[in-house]
């Protein structure tokens, strides 16, 4: 089987740019892997040419984890250069989605979420998330797309975009397959401080009736309206199982997204600062001053997007500006977190769209502006920056394409979510 799944994996590459690396594992159940989390003897480079030729001299621990279970790791899939993308494309290999090729994958996982729907063979790949990169191309591709809760998945070993916001999880065929993975790579960790020690394990089936409670203010935003239909067709199906479905407010949402931004570019650009052509990656002739020397390995390759968020995120960090941008940010987080938390005293989980619209075609994404883009997480941000557990499944489909429905829970909730996508499902 396992050569019958490099052999595939390498069709699929070809046809799609699903991978950045590929391998053919001598033994182990062969698995996908998202350039940013850190294999060993495997180039590991976030999707950045600032890191082509660093080769970890560790795995992470999730690779730890799956190997001792008999796991080997395929390759290493396509992702937007640190995860700094909705749709894949701020790399030099865009991957195809696979429903329709002139389409993007969606972001920043793409990548895993592509081969996954494309391949015959495979159950799951491992993702990261910081605003939505598990969900949003898991809701392009129509697979599934499960997003623990923040420090249920160790960090260690995961090349950062956001400390606080970066979350390692799982796309899979199935919500099931997602279980398992998780049942696997979830549990204390002493490299990693913020990892809580919670392990999971694969529920029983549900047997109750959810309470659900749908944000007014999503509802609100720029939903398109074949894909609102297809949500609506969801909340009548999840009547149907006998739950109880309700408009709710989060009050705070309005201010989540540019909180969300505010936060996560404030850290990557400390985070990226370690990247100067020094220690690992990509090195230039030492010529000069150290600063002109810094300023030209980074100028030469870093990607345009990842420069734009290292300066952003410089600037709100800035004396003079912090207390008006990154503090108050930290405040809105804080205001989210208290929203959701007064939901979830009444409600089970909360359910939405997965994303404002279908994957839209490569052509049109050159088109769009950086705000278009930051614009598109309205609906995946606000529970990405609440560190909460998020699943997302195919629900139906608009033009030919997946439509995803994100349920969302409280913090540690993981399993419920897993039963409910599972009840979901029949």
């Amino acid at each position: 089987m396992s050569n019958e799944i490099y052999e595939e994996a390498v069709a699929l590459d070809k046809e799609f740019n699903f991978f950045v690396t590929l391998e053919s594992p001598k033994s182990g159940i062969p698995i996908a892997i998202k350039d940013s989390i850190c294999t060993k003897g495997i180039q590991s480079s976030a999707g950045s040419a600032i890191l082509k030729g660093y080769v970890p001299p560790f795995d992470a621990t999730v690779i730890s984890r799956l190997k001792n279970k008999g796991y080997s790791v395929l390759g290493k899939t396509a992702m937007d250069e640190f995860g700094f993308g909705t749709l894949c494309t701020n790399t030099s290999r865009v991957p195809k989605n696979p429903i329709d090729p002139a389409r993007a994958c969606g972001g920043s996982s793409g990548g895993s979420a592509g081969y996954i729907a494309a391949s015959k063979h495979a159950k799951f790949a491992l993702a990261q998330s910081t605003g939505g990169s598990i969900s949003c191309p898991a809701s392009f591709c129509g697979v599934v797309g499960f997003t623990p809760t923040y420090g249920r998945v160790s960090r260690y070993g995961l090349i950062d975009y956001s400390n606080s916001l970066d979350k390692i999880g799982v796309i899979a065929k199935s919500v099931k397959d997602a279980s398992e993975a998780m049942s696997i790579i979830a549990g204390s960790d002493e490299n990693d401080e913020t990892c809580q020690g919670k392990t999971f394990k694969n529920p029983e089936a549900l047997s109750r009736a959810l309470k659900v409670g749908i944000p007014k203010e999503w509802l609100d935003q720029k939903i398109d309206p074949d894909v609102r239909k297809v949500f609506d067709s969801a909340v009548e199906k999840m009547k149907s199982l006998g739950w109880t479905v309700e408009e709710v407010s989060i009050p705070s949402t309005k201010y989540s997204l540019a909180a969300y931004y505010v936060i996560a570019m404030a850290e990557a650009s400390t985070n990226l600062a370690k990247y100067c052509g020094l220690r690992y990656g990509a090195t230039l002739p030492l010529k000069g001053e150290f600063t002109e020397y810094f300023s030209k390995v980074r100028g030469k390759f870093f990607g345009e997007e990842a420069k734009r968020r290292i300066l952003l995120g410089t600037y709100v960090r800035m004396a003079g500006y912090r207390d008006k941008y990154y503090y108050q940010a930290q405040r809105v987080r804080q205001m989210l977190i208290a929203d959701f938390k007064k939901i979830f005293k009444d409600y089970d989980i909360i359910a939405a769209p997965t994303m404002p619209v279908i994957a839209p075609k490569l052509e049109d994404a050159e088109k769009m502006s950086p705000l278009d883009m930051y614009a598109m997480d309205v609906l995946t941000g606000p529970p990405n920056l609440a560190g909460l557990p998020q699943l997302s499944l195919p629900c139906g489909k608009s033009q030919g394409m997946p439509v995803g429905l994100h349920l969302i829970a409280d913090h540690d909730k993981d399993e419920l979510l897993i039963q409910a996508g599972e009840k979901y499902g029949l």
